[in-house]
């Protein structure tokens, strides 16, 4: 059901790691806190993994009530962006690609990225 996102019409992913002790309050606190959003927006699925990142927790509010999802993989690891805690809408593409076990950004760098890591001028 996960994979295919049925009944998605948005998918919203925290980057970075989150304490996935918590449960539907304190996931609907820090999408309230931390982004401004309305976590009761019907069909988004809201999308957290963990230290680990072999498990992923999802919150999805279903017009009368909250879906609080957990998956864990038996096999590797999800390719989470940890770079930082920022809040970034996927497309259909990229949550497949997430939910297929590829990275949801690209891994191929600019030109431009690769002079300001080695400090050269562009």
């Amino acid at each position: 059901m996960l994979k295919e996102g049925a009944g998605v019409k948005r998918v919203i992913l925290r980057a970075g790691k989150t304490d996935l002790r918590r449960g539907i309050d304190g996931l609907k606190s820090i999408i309230q806190l931390a982004y401004g959003m309305d976590p009761m927006e019907e069909g988004t699925l809201f999308l957290f993994c963990g230290t680990r990142r072999d498990r992923i927790r999802g919150l999805l509010y279903e017009g009368d009530g909250f879906l609080l999802l957990t998956k864990r993989i038996t096999d590797g690891v999800y390719q989470w962006p940890r770079k930082s805690t920022d809040a970034k809408e996927l497309s259909k593409e990229e949550f497949s690609r997430l939910m297929h076990g590829f990275t949801v950004t690209s891994s191929i760098r600019s030109y431009q990225d690769i002079g300001e890591q080695d400090g050269s001028p562009h």
